[in-house]
């Protein structure tokens, strides 16, 4: 019995089998079900070519007809269905020279990256596994499917994926895989940074990441990786901090920098195109971390309650020592965490001074800052006048 989003999507497969079409759902879905683990969406593949599947279905968009995928939109989901096919030569390791739609569900299988992904599943919940997934799952083993160089080859990103793999679920490469990804990781250098950005964070959020870090080392994957091919050394320290259970993308990338590149985080970053939003979260918390061993009032202030958080969990992971619920109640508990919380702005001080605007409003404020932080002066506009034209 077919349940939760195999359920939902369930009509489409009996609408292509009825119109005498074959239909599975395939991939990560499949996989994710025999290991029991949360389903995020589910992919369809079917014998009908896409001009058939449009016939099909009243609302359907064009998101990849070229390569045999439509969306077909059902209760304001969409769900891709996507032609049996199989690819020709890949001369950019990425994207086929030419699709070639097929009825037959093993030459689709076929082309896929690992036996554990090449497993289909029928409107009746049976399993279709001509390449033997399943018996890979259970050995807990990640093979290409046919000969891992072709694979590999077709496209060089799944090397990364193997990899992200190994530390999502803890599973082993198979040898032949794992010597493959050796022989062609030079080819990850004509692959997108950001799809190998993706890739990484994936992997250093797995929950066995130091097995995935060690075979980063262990294939010299890392040798054509973005700011890596000298980091060795980084990168096995990186197998020996203790990564915490609960992790995000900041995170993650404020952990990696710390070995591979704790002074210049940003220029690393910039080299995987990281957004500037990580590259800013980033390199702020590895400069409070290398600068300031001792929390006061005001580095609190400055730092603020995210890049706290940040530097504490660096340090656990670093073994250093800290008390980070007693340091974030410190955080909590001063006058303000924040310039906009000044019962002041940069118009009041022009109208009690008189003076025309200019840089020294920004310096004033800051002083007020600095004063209300320290508990030097109360976060009050009469108190804050008083202080301000007693000072100047």
């Amino acid at each position: 019995m077919l349940t939760g989003k195999f359920k939902e999507a369930l009509p489409l497969l009996e609408t292509l089998t009825t119109a005498g079409y074959e239909a599975y759902f395939v991939g990560g879905s499949v996989r994710d079900v025999i290991l029991n683990r949360p389903i995020a969406d589910v992919d369809i593949a079917t014998s009908a070519y896409p001009e058939e599947v449009k016939k099909l279905f009243s609302h359907t968009i064009d998101t990849g007809i070229q390569h045999g995928t439509v969306t077909v939109m059902m209760e304001k989901e969409g769900y891709e269905i996507t032609t049996f096919r199989t690819e020709s030569t890949y001369q950019d390791y990425r994207r086929p020279d030419e699709v070639t739609f097929v009825r037959s569900l093993k030459e689709d299988l076929k082309r896929r990256d690992f036996t554990m992904n090449a497993i289909a599943m029928d409107q009746f919940g049976i399993l279709h596994d001509p390449y033997q997934g399943q018996a890979a799952i259970v050995a807990q083993i990640i093979e290409a499917v046919g000969i891992a160089d072709e694979r590999f080859s077709e496209d060089a990103l799944r090397m990364m994926r193997a990899l992200r793999f190994v530390s999502q679920l803890g599973f082993t490469l198979e040898l032949a895989t794992k010597n493959a990804i050796k022989n062609n990781r030079a080819l990850l250098e004509h692959i997108a940074v950001e799809r190998c950005y993706v890739e990484m964070t994936k992997l250093l959020l797995g929950s066995n990441v130091q097995q995935g870090l060690a075979l980063i080392t262990d294939t010299n994957i890392y040798q054509h990786l973005p700011g890596l091919a000298e980091a060795a050394t980084s990168l096995e320290k990186l197998q020996t901090i203790n990564w915490p259970s609960e992790r995000q993308p900041q995170l993650v990338w404020t952990l990696f920098c710390s070995e591979v590149a704790p002074l210049e985080a940003k220029r690393f970053l910039k080299k995987w195109k990281a957004s500037n939003e990580m590259m800013t979260a980033v390199s702020h918390a590895l400069t409070y971390y290398q600068t300031v061993p001792v929390w006061s009032s005001l580095t609190l202030y400055d730092a603020g309650e995210a890049t706290i958080t940040l530097v504490e969990q660096l340090k656990r992971a670093h073994n250093i020592a800290t008390d980070t619920t007693e340091i974030l109640e410190q955080y909590h508990q001063l006058p303000i965490q924040n310039r906009h919380q000044l019962a002041v702005s940069g118009h009041d001080l022009m109208l009690w001074l008189e003076k025309a605007p200019g840089a020294w409003i920004a310096t004033l404020i800051r002083k007020i800052e600095v004063a209300v932080v320290e508990g030097l002066l109360a976060n009050e506009a009469s108190a804050i006048r008083e202080w301000v034209e007693n000072e100047n």
